[in-house]
C-alpha cells in the first residue's frame, strides 16, 4: 500500500514536469514570432517612410544653391527647386546636409535619394544616374582686389585654395600643367572658410564654381575680390541619383519639366539670380 501511494506521488511528479514543459516551449515560439513580427512592422513602416518622403543631399556651405539661411534654417535655389518637386511628387521633402567628400557613400547607403546642390555633371558622368542639365556654370579663379594678380599666368608661385573633392579639385587635377605652376595647391571644407583664408591673407585665390564666387563677393558688399577673366572649366549642373535609379530620376525630371513649361523654374530663378538662368530645355 505504502509502494502503490509513492508510485502515485511519482506519476504527479512526472505528469506536473511534461504539463509545465509545453506551456515553456509555446512561450519561447510566441516571443519569436512576437520579434519577427515587430522586426517586420519597423522594415514596413521604414520602407513607407521611405516612398513618402524625397531626401536631397546637399553642401549647406554653398550659397546660393544650398545653404543655412539668417533665420538658421536650410534655403537656395536648389533647395526651393527640390521642394516644388517634392511637392508635384505628392512626397515630404527632407534636405539631409552632407559632407562633400562623403557623398558617394551617403547615396549607396539610401541615406539620401539624390545629391542636389551646384553638382557639375561633367567628369562624374558615368558615375550616377543623372537628370538632364538645368544650368550652367563655370569654375573660376578669386583673388582680393588690391593683389598683383590680373590672370592664371599670375597665379605661379601662389597658393591656391579649392574645396576637396569639387569639381575645380578635379578640373585642376586634369590641368597639371597649370596646376604645376603653383607654389602650393590645398584643399578647403567649404567655400566660407576658403574666402575667410583669402581675405586674410592665408591664399592668395580660390578656385571655385561661378555663381558661388558671385554670390559671396555680392554678400560682401560687392568689392574686395575680383573674378579672373579665364575660367577654369566650363560645365553644367545637374541632379545625381544613385547609379540605375532611373525610376526616381524619371518622377522627379518630368516634374522638374512640368516646372519649366509652367514657369516655375523661372520664378524660382528670378528670385535667386534676378534672371532666369536655367537651361532646361
Amino acid at each position: 500500500m505504502k509502494k502503490m501511494y509513492l508510485l502515485g506521488i511519482l506519476a504527479a511528479f512526472v505528469l506536473a514536469g511534461c504539463s509545465s514543459a509545453k506551456p515553456a516551449e509555446s512561450s519561447s515560439a510566441d516571443t519569436s514570432k512576437a520579434e519577427i513580427t515587430v522586426a517586420g512592422e519597423t522594415t514596413t513602416a521604414a520602407a513607407a517612410d521611405s516612398k513618402n518622403t524625397f531626401t536631397v543631399g546637399f553642401d549647406q556651405d554653398f550659397p546660393p544653391m544650398g545653404f543655412v539661411g539668417d533665420d538658421g534654417e536650410f534655403t537656395g535655389f536648389d533647395l526651393e527647386l527640390a521642394a516644388e518637386v517634392a511637392k508635384r511628387l505628392g512626397k515630404e521633402i527632407k534636405y539631409q546636409p552632407i559632407a562633400w567628400d562623403a557623398k558617394d557613400m551617403e547615396l549607396s547607403s539610401g541615406t539620401i535619394d539624390c545629391i542636389w546642390n551646384g553638382f557639375s555633371i561633367q567628369g562624374r558622368e558615368d558615375k550616377y544616374t543623372w537628370s538632364k542639365p538645368y544650368m550652367n556654370n563655370e569654375q573660376v579663379f578669386v583673388v582680393k582686389s588690391d593683389s598683383s594678380i590680373e590672370s592664371i599666368e599670375d597665379l605661379a608661385g601662389k597658393t591656391v585654395e579649392v574645396q576637396v573633392d569639387s569639381s575645380a579639385e578635379a578640373a585642376l587635377k586634369e590641368n597639371t600643367e597649370l596646376a604645376s605652376t603653383f607654389g602650393k595647391l590645398q584643399t578647403v571644407a567649404d567655400y566660407n572658410t576658403g574666402f575667410m583664408d583669402l581675405d586674410m591673407g592665408g591664399v592668395d585665390a580660390i578656385a571655385m564654381d561661378s555663381v558661388v564666387a558671385n554670390y559671396q563677393i555680392t554678400k560682401r558688399g560687392g568689392e574686395g575680390f575680383t573674378v579672373l577673366d579665364t575660367p577654369l572649366s566650363t560645365e553644367e549642373y545637374g541632379i545625381g541619383f544613385k547609379l540605375g535609379n532611373e525610376a526616381l530620376r524619371d518622377e522627379v525630371q518630368k516634374a522638374l519639366d512640368e516646372m519649366k513649361a509652367d514657369g516655375t523654374m523661372k520664378t524660382i530663378s528670378e528670385k535667386w539670380f534676378g534672371k532666369d538662368v536655367t537651361t532646361l530645355n
